[in-house]
């Protein structure tokens, strides 16, 4: 067992009952406290940690890291170029310092005055300096149910898609965190009864239930990472919402594929959840059949069971959950999509981002995106207050939540808040 993990932990700083971060989760995220720069931070329930505070008081001293400038960043590429086995020793310590019996820091009050933070006394940041971004389209639901609304339904996934995780490349400079509001885009659509496209502002504004990896480790152009040696590059995950203009997208996206529709903004939530917090809840993923090439093949449990939910609240409205889903249903899985996106040569860096695909479930409510859950539009959904929605309206904010949980304890990602504003 990885002694961060273990289940009996409790820590000194309290924990409201189903916190998504208890002392078992020791997430990474970037801070910028009133009146002060960005710096690295961990949490534990609602309060924050500094870790540039806490390197200041010499209590990661016994870690012996070369760079303690690391710490001090306004993003965390630094600290995870240092490899996986100083991740896991700074969690360790972590892990360690906060434990209920540990004094090291809790009879220092002058220490906890200046590390420790409640979570509403500070802003929360991007984590990391995106350099690339790929998105994958893994789910088989999602794929199957978009392939039946736009194609043959008796042929719905095409030829390659059991075979490779199909991907493209996006756009790292418009992705944001949390609580940043995103206009509605302009772009050109065009109706299946026109002869010409308009231009204007999408109509159908939609978000898309993504989950996102961050890689901590660069390879060098013409070498590809085996499937076995991904974990060594994956530091952590984030829930990620990929917005989409589905009218933009129909009219652009033949034949290269995404440019505008996508381009316009993708939110994550602040805290990266590492994979070794993660790895108490890994199971077995679907059967692949056909089985899949060598080189895609993996052993063990790769899934994981994270419970995902997504809600929409109207502007001056109340919340209403729309879809449950699960990132468990995931035909592809991380693994698997780094060591293809590598099969080529193709070198990745420190920051870089990748999106799961639009996570939907085998049921209606499990599907990830308004364009599923509305059938296109021939479908609306009824909100709690009464109105009807088939696509995204302005002055709407999506909310997405995750956790991951077993008999013991549970871990989450906090909130991804998204909240559409008209057009400029």
């Amino acid at each position: 067992m990885i002694a961060a993990n273990n289940p009996t932990l409790k820590s000194w700083i309290e924990v409201p009952e189903n916190s998504d971060f208890p002392i078992q989760n020791i997430p990474f995220g970037i801070i910028k406290p009133k009146g002060k720069e960005p710096r690295p931070a961990t949490r534990i329930g609602d309060t924050v940690i500094d870790l540039s505070a806490l390197t200041d008081f010499g209590f990661f001293d016994e870690l012996e890291i070369d760079n303690y400038g690391i710490f001090l960043a306004p993003v965390l590429n630094d600290f995870m170029e240092l490899g996986a086995p100083i991740w896991s020793a700074v969690r360790h310590k972590l892990s360690s310092l906060f434990q209920y019996d540990n004094k090291e820091l809790q009879g220092n009050e002058e220490a906890k005055n200046i590390c420790l933070y409640n979570i509403n006394d500070v802003e929360m940041m991007l984590p990391v300096e995106v350099g690339d971004y790929t998105d994958f389209y893994s789910s088989i639901e999602h794929a199957t149910n978009v392939g039946i609304m736009f194609r043959d339904p008796e042929n719905a996934l095409l030829p390659n898609w059991k075979h490779i995780p199909v991907g493209y490349h996006g756009r790292s400079s418009s992705i944001v965190v949390s609580g940043t509001e995103i206009h509605r885009p302009m772009g050109q659509t065009k109706t299946d009864d026109a002869n010409k496209p308009s231009f204007g502002p999408s109509r159908l504004v939609d978000f898309e239930l993504e989950t996102a990896f961050i890689t901590g480790k660069s390879s060098k152009l013409g070498e590809h990472i085996t499937v076995d040696e991904t974990d060594d590059y994956i530091f952590g995950m984030v829930l990620f919402n990929d917005l989409s203009a589905r009218d933009i997208q129909k009219w652009e996206y033949v034949p290269l594929g995404p440019f505008l529709s996508k381009s316009f903004g993708s939110v994550i939530s602040p805290w990266i959840i590492t994979m070794e917090a993660l790895k108490p809840f890994m199971v077995d993923g679907p059967i692949q059949d056909p089985p899949v090439l060598p080189y895609l093949k993996s052993s063990g449990k790769k899934n994981i069971n994270i419970k995902l939910d997504v809600s929409l609240t109207p502007e001056n409205g109340v919340p209403t959950i729309i879809c449950n889903s699960n990132y468990r249903y995931m035909y592809w899985n991380m693994n698997q999509q780094l060591a293809h996106h590598t099969i080529n040569g193709c070198n990745i860096n420190v920051g870089d981002m990748y999106g799961s695909g639009t996570i939907s479930g085998p049921t209606p409510d499990s599907y990830g995106s308004m364009l599923e859950l509305s059938w296109k539009g021939t479908k609306p959904l009824t909100l709690v207050d009464g109105s009807e929605r088939k696509f995204i309206l302005d002055n709407d904010t999506i909310t997405m939540r995750g956790y991951a949980e077993n008999d013991d304890y549970r871990i989450g990602f906090g909130e991804c808040v998204t909240k559409i504003l008209p057009s400029k």
